[in-house]
């Protein structure tokens, strides 16, 4: 699909809009409070504008068949959220959202739970709600269009700038937390960092607010040690329990095998004393 780059930018905008909508309702059902979601300030989840790009761009040459175009909705944006919380965790030390205890998941960081309704997204998205906002924006006149593409690019990126900001000062707070104290609980570092945060600016506490299951890296790496520690004494006891129970049938077998080995003994004997006797009897 060939569109203008300011056609784009707003399609981009407008489905980050629907994705932090998105979000904010469903956070704000389970946590029965707002939350405003993203780590941007303002109300969008670029995420959801990306996938939404890839999908208008890269994915319109399947619309013809909506198997594929699901099929492929789901790769597209299972990679995306992959990326995105990898690098996001390698950037900001810190994991942002954490799918390990859900079933199928890919190390936490996407699960089946979460790419089958992408899938389903993306069927709305080509067949629904792409041909009604690019009619709207094909009615709209070019010059209200770069206008609003340039206040809206301006507004983003000044968002951008102030956000990162603040997520670096998340990152660094980390650090001096987990300098400060040996300290290595797994829940311990984080509330510490936490606590620290709330007593900043507005956006920290909006921050800490939007992710209440924000954990930083060293907290996530001591339960990943636990949880492997935990697998490994249950695997250790497996193997004890395996070994004693071979060695017991090892026991069981040898003393079979010693109960057969007598017994044929005593038949052999029995036999040969009988065969002595014949050829006695015969002597005589």
């Amino acid at each position: 699909m060939n569109l203008s780059l300011q056609n784009y930018f707003l399609l981009f905008i407008i489905y980050s809009f629907l994705g932090w909508a998105m979000e904010v309702t469903c956070k704000s059902i389970e946590y029965k409070r707002f939350i405003n979601r993203g780590f941007l300030i303002g109300p969008y989840c670029p995420i959801y504008g990306w996938g939404a790009i890839l999908i208008t761009k890269v994915l319109y040459r399947y619309s013809n068949d909506y198997l594929v175009m699901f099929v492929m909705t789901i790769l597209i944006c299972g990679i995306l959220e992959y990326l995105t919380s990898y690098a996001m965790e390698k950037l900001f030390k810190a994991r942002w959202w954490d799918y390990s205890k859900k079933a199928f998941n890919i190390n936490g960081r996407v699960c089946l739970s979460t790419i089958i309704p992408f899938g389903i997204l993306g069927l709305f998205i080509t067949y629904i709600t792409n041909p009604f906002f690019i009619g709207i924006l094909d009615k709209i006149n070019i010059k209200a269009i770069n206008i609003t593409a340039i206040i809206l690019g301006i507004i983003y990126i000044i968002d951008n700038i102030i956000s990162f900001v603040v997520i670096f000062g998340f990152r660094a707070t980390t650090q001096n937390v987990n300098k400060e104290g040996s300290s290595d609980d797994t829940e311990e570092i984080t509330k510490k960092v936490r606590a620290i945060l709330s007593q900043k600016s507005i956006f920290y506490r909006r921050l800490i607010n939007a992710y209440p299951k924000l954990r930083t890296i060293k907290a996530k790496i001591k339960q990943i040690k636990n949880e492997i520690k935990e697998n490994v004494e249950e695997v250790k006891t497996n193997i004890n329990e395996k070994k004693e129970e071979v060695r017991n049938n090892i026991e069981e077998k040898k003393e079979i095998l010693k109960e057969a080995i007598q017994d044929k003994k005593e038949d052999l004997k029995t036999v040969f004393t009988e065969q002595k006797q014949d050829e006695n009897q015969k002597g005589t």
